[in-house]
C-alpha cells in the first residue's frame, strides 16, 4: 500500500505498445502503455476496456468514428466493439481491462502481441 508515482514508471520503459502491470485490482490491470503509429483492428468479446490518456495525444478509431483525447480524458471500448488505437506523436495511456485480456484481442498473433503480465 504505497503511493505510485506515473511519471517514474513511465520513464521506466521506452518500447511502444507493450503494456505494463503498474498495479492489479479485482480481477483487472492498470496497464502503462507508451504508444505511437497505429495498432490493428480487434476486438474484445468479453471485456470492456478503458484508455485514460496522460501525456500527448491518442486516438480511439472505431469503424464508424473517432474519439480523438488528450491529457486527463478517457474512453471506454464496450466488449465485443472492433477498433484500433492510434497516436501520431508519442503519447502515454493507462489501461484499465481484466488481467486475462490480451492486448490483440482477437487479431492473429503478431509483432503488437505483448507479454502478459509484464510490470513496472
Amino acid at each position: 500500500m504505497t503511493a505510485i508515482d506515473l511519471t517514474e514508471k513511465f520513464a521506466a520503459f521506452d518500447d511502444h505498445w507493450r503494456p505494463r502491470v503498474a498495479a492489479r485490482l479485482n480481477g483487472q490491470d492498470v496497464r502503462l502503455v507508451k504508444v505511437q503509429g497505429v495498432f490493428p483492428w480487434h476486438s474484445h468479446a468479453d471485456a470492456d476496456e478503458m484508455f485514460l490518456v496522460w501525456k500527448g495525444g491518442f486516438r480511439v478509431e472505431y469503424r464508424d468514428r473517432i474519439v480523438e483525447m488528450g491529457p486527463g480524458q478517457f474512453t471506454v471500448v464496450p466488449r465485443g466493439v472492433e477498433h484500433r488505437t492510434a497516436a501520431d506523436e508519442e503519447a502515454e495511456v493507462i489501461i484499465f481491462e481484466p488481467s486475462e485480456v490480451i492486448n490483440t484481442g482477437d487479431a492473429p498473433p503478431s509483432a503488437f502481441t505483448a507479454p502478459q503480465g509484464v510490470e513496472v
